[in-house]
């Protein structure tokens, strides 16, 4: 007899009693059961209009992202973070048979390059039920991924000393080169502390207590010593992707500002960072991709002109003046950004919604897919299909700009939104021309957004000198991401070489020519 019927009552009025009350309890839990799935459905329709809702929104964006946009992204996003973590904690909460079924999905294998610990879970060697011996029937296989915490290592170098038992020769090993004559980092570290700072946008001050965590103690004084001396170590490099940016048909030009502690007074004045990028790729260009920082104290036209008096070719940027001269010189020719332009009409819309706004919107996006058909064809291409089906457009576009114009006030927001684009008409034309350029410089702006995000952190350059040290680094970090390469794993293998490697050989340690020599596992991840 089961155990648990002895302890049934033998009364019949009982037992009805205990009948009811478990199918009160029942009938409680298939309502909370039944409560559950609702908010487990209704979360998951939430879920799936929060993911719709921010793949629109990032459709939306042309160029630099406009702050309400970012912020609103981000709400969703947090929000789309916080329901997902309900749902799993809801799911875990609810019996068994109460969690909702979720949509199969595939789980991509973990990459091969990962080190693999084995883990082997042996059953007893008997059987259970009998006794008798168990034999093998193959296996499951379940990986799990692990975090191990990075680490510090020292290296022992040791060099014996051998002497001759016949003369009083003495013979030793030659001491191997280090990135920093007779410093103490090793490569790996100082690829990792540059990273910190330049990628992930961690001020020295903040890995110091960060490494004080692991017993070791570097001060953010040594850390900038090492920064200079390694600077000055990689500036041929630096200047060989100069020499390659500058020595192709077309550059994107582009500048922010970066703060600067201004000497003596303690106050910041504001110093400027100007990039040039060279990537063709929208075009099908096989070259490689690379982009050149420069820096300068102020954001004189003087900068600019300098940087770019030996090129010769397409340059597309902003209206800022300081190029004008370059345009005069009849090397350069002008291309301007239709990113640019609509962002003056993006704006006003954004403040006063109206049909006018709305319509030139829709026209300039109708623009842009034509864009979007041709990005990666060979310039032949893109040049026909801007010939024969973004010009009409531009033209038709230019007609009702200059109609609207009359029926606007010379003062207003929007005729001066308007005038930004027909004063600049034909360099924004310009691309339809040669299937070599692009609608905009948006290329050089992303090369920026890193910049944007560091500033934040750092707040300030402690000198101009610090500026230009942040634009070699920045050269270095953002040629690797342009190649697809982790920018900590390749400055390791630079500054492991460079010391030693032939000045007339320094373009073997580029980006591209480098790559091939790097792991799978140095792969760069794009960072949004």
């Amino acid at each position: 007899m089961d155990h648990r019927t002895t302890a049934l009552p033998d009364d019949i009025d009982a037992l009805k009693a205990m009948v009811f009350a478990r199918d009160e309890i029942v009938r409680k839990r298939d309502a909370q059961v039944a409560e559950l799935q609702e908010q487990l459905s209704s979360r998951a329709i939430e879920i799936e209009h929060l993911k719709l809702t921010i793949a629109k929104l990032r459709r939306m964006q042309f160029g630099r992202k406009s702050e309400k946009l970012d912020r609103q992204i981000e709400q969703l996003e947090l929000k789309l973070e916080d329901l997902l973590a309900d749902e799993g904690a809801a799911a875990a909460a609810a019996p068994g048979k109460a969690r909702a079924p979720r949509e199969a999905s595939v789980r991509e294998p973990l990459p091969a390059h990962l080190e693999r610990d084995e883990r082997i879970h042996l059953p007893a060697t008997d059987c259970p039920q009998c006794g008798g011996t168990l034999k093998p029937l193959g296996e499951d296989v379940a990986e799990q991924l692990e975090y191990v915490r990075a680490h510090f290592r020292v290296i022992r170098h040791r060099r014996p000393r051998l002497a001759c038992s016949c003369c009083d020769c003495i013979v030793q090993a030659p001491a191997p080169s280090r990135p920093i004559e007779r410093g103490l980092p090793g490569p790996g570290l100082l690829a990792h502390i540059v990273a910190s700072k330049f990628v992930y946008h961690l001020p020295f001050y903040r890995q110091s207590v960060m490494y004080a965590h692991d017993g070791v103690r570097i001060e953010p004084g040594t850390m900038g010593h090492w920064l200079g001396a390694l600077t000055w170590l990689l500036n041929p490099l630096v200047e060989a992707i100069r020499r390659y940016v500058l020595g192709g048909g077309k550059v994107h030009g582009d500048d922010t500002p970066l703060p600067v502690l201004a000497p003596g007074n303690g106050r910041t004045k504001t110093g400027r960072l100007w990039v040039y990028v060279r990537d063709d790729r929208n075009s099908a260009s096989i070259e490689a991709p690379a982009v050149w920082f420069a820096y300068s104290p102020d954001r004189g036209g003087e900068h600019p002109q300098e940087h770019l008096k030996h090129f010769k070719g397409l340059l597309q940027a902003d209206a800022f003046g300081g190029y004008a001269k370059l345009y005069r010189g009849g090397n350069i020719q002008e291309v301007a950004c239709w990113a640019h332009a609509r962002r003056q009409i993006y704006e006003l819309h954004e403040r006063r919604r109206n049909a006018l706004t709305e319509e030139a919107l829709r026209r300039i996006g109708a623009i842009y897919a034509i864009e979007e058909q041709i990005r990666g064809k060979p310039p032949d291409e893109r040049r026909r299909v801007r010939q024969t089906q973004a010009l009409p457009l531009l033209d038709e576009l230019k007609r009702w700009f200059e109609a609207t114009l009359t029926t606007l006030s010379a003062k207003s927001e929007t005729t001066a939104a308007i005038n930004y684009a027909l004063n600049r008409w034909a360099s924004l034309v310009y691309y339809c021309s040669d299937g070599c350029a692009e609608i905009d410089n948006l290329i050089a702006e992303r090369a920026l957004r890193g910049v944007a995000i560091g500033r934040r952190n750092f707040l300030f350059a402690g000198a101009d000198s610090g500026g230009e040290r942040a634009a070699a680094m920045y050269s270095l970090i953002g040629s690797a991401r342009l190649n697809g390469m982790d920018p900590e794993a390749y400055l390791h293998y630079v500054i492991e070489r460079i010391a030693d490697h032939p000045a007339n050989r320094i373009d073997e340690l580029l980006p591209w020519n480098v790559a091939p020599h790097l792991p799978a596992a140095a792969k760069a991840v794009p960072i949004r």
